[in-house]
């Protein structure tokens, strides 16, 4: 049985402690652990965080493996120190029965990067009339317990409120992309100041608030969970706040560019930009931020969004929608929730692991890093500040927002099950 003792590392941010990995389990936590038949890694000064858990990434696989693969995917979900990630459905065929579900089940089991866990579609080729095999997605081999059309909203109020009935029975999730698609026809980028100036069509937080409000209510009505994602506006923060506070079983997630990014940066025309829902205004990130904090948002996730180079480097309109994030969502955390001293370290835990890891069932997954847990594990230098190269990306594609900006903290090691699969920031 293989033997790894990483020591002196801040558990969670707290005091430095030696964690003893035995097989694929933590065997001990403490100080001063013997190291004798151990590989030793030297953790002085870096965090130690229980292995990222992302409910959000497109691999892309089956049908756009120009973008990515699950292989790729995976690969970069590492790199950024995750042990699992959820495949969103909108892949080609779309991954609304329970052959393709599978399928990208066992491309996850063959990469060993991280576990990969399928996302299922509400409707039938994500069309939005007629529901999809829920229950036969969740009952594969998969054990599909997250559904979504992400990329398209589930607009219809009836497929909605019967999607949600269908999953209580089992304990599932429907995770709304909440976008009302009468009022985004044409749209470009956020409705406002920069819109108009740009002459570019707005895209209006309206658009995300009335189909989260909506949602909500069904939730209530139905006594199911709704998981709403990519929140991205402050008028959506407040009615997730209202929500929770009538006992609604609601979550909801934020994406790192959203915490960061704003529309000023349209300015530019640079496609790379260009995202769904779009970057909003300084004051939606600060509301993000706060909510974040307090808990009405309840966890970080991606939305990994590969696409190839001549989806993204050609005029404005004609771009594809979508950033990729696996490789740089902790370091954007960490720039702007704890540096600013929003969340402190175990808070990053909660919410990019402990939370996601719930709220998908992801099992054995954001687990505490304790004695007998499995070894997933991520290692961080949070005192490293460097910029960003797209060329090292482990992910297929490169469209990032942020090519050349200087951010803080790198992934040095991460661990799934006790094997490594990232080695002083190297993949194994």
């Amino acid at each position: 049985m293989s033997k790894i003792l990483i020591r002196g590392a801040k558990v969670l941010g707290g005091e430095p402690q030696d964690v003893l990995i035995e097989g694929r389990t933590i065997a001990q936590v403490g100080t001063g652990l013997p190291a004798e038949g151990a590989e030793i890694v030297e953790a002085a000064g870096k965090v130690l965080l229980p292995g990222l858990v992302d409910l959000h990434t497109h691999l892309r696989e089956p049908g756009r493996e120009d973008s990515e693969t699950v292989l790729t995917g995976t690969r970069a979900a590492a790199s950024g120190g995750y042990t699992t990630v959820f495949a969103m459905a909108n892949t080609f065929p779309v991954a609304d029965t329970a052959g393709v579900v599978e399928q990208v089940w066992r491309l996850g089991k063959e990469s060993g990067y991280c576990d990969v866990q399928p996302i299922g579609a509400v409707t039938v080729g994500l069309e939005g009339s007629k529901l999809a095999e829920l229950g036969a997605m969740h009952e594969s081999a998969a054990g599909v317990t997250v559904f979504s059309d992400d990329g398209k909203c589930v607009h219809d109020a009836v497929i909605m409120r019967r999607a949600l009935e269908y999953v209580k029975a089992f304990g599932g999730v429907v995770a709304q992309h909440a976008q009302e698609p009468r009022l985004t026809e044409g749209a470009q980028m956020n409705e406002g100041v920069v819109s108009a100036e740009l002459g570019l069509g707005g895209w209006p937080a309206v658009a995300e608030e009335s189909i989260i409000a909506r949602d909500v209510l069904l939730a209530e009505h139905v006594g199911s969970r709704v998981h709403i994602c990519h929140l991205s506006t402050a008028g959506s923060v407040e009615i997730v706040r209202w929500a929770k506070s009538r006992g609604i079983d609601v979550t909801a997630e934020v994406t790192p560019h959203h915490l960061l990014l704003t529309d000023e940066l349209v300015r530019s025309y640079n496609p790379v930009y260009k995202v769904n829902p779009p970057l909003r205004t300084e004051r939606d990130v600060m509301a993000l931020r706060e909510a974040l904090a307090d808990g009405t948002i309840d966890i970080v996730a991606t939305d990994h969004a590969p696409h190839p180079h001549e989806d993204k480097d050609c005029e404005w309109a004609a771009a594809a929608m979508g950033m990729v994030g696996l490789e740089t969502a902790l370091s954007v955390v960490q720039e702007t929730m704890v540096d600013t001293g929003l969340l402190d370290w175990a808070g990053v835990a909660d919410r990019m692991s402990f939370t996601p890891a719930r709220i998908g069932r992801a099992t054995g997954q954001g687990r505490p890093v304790s004695a007998g847990e499995p070894a997933n594990l991520t290692l961080v230098d949070t005192a490293y500040r460097g910029r960003v190269d797209p060329a090292g990306f482990a992910s297929r594609s490169r469209n990032t927002p942020y090519e050349g900006r200087e951010l803080p903290g790198r992934v040095t090691h991460t661990w799934l099950r006790g094997k490594a699969t990232l080695v002083d920031g190297k993949l194994t």
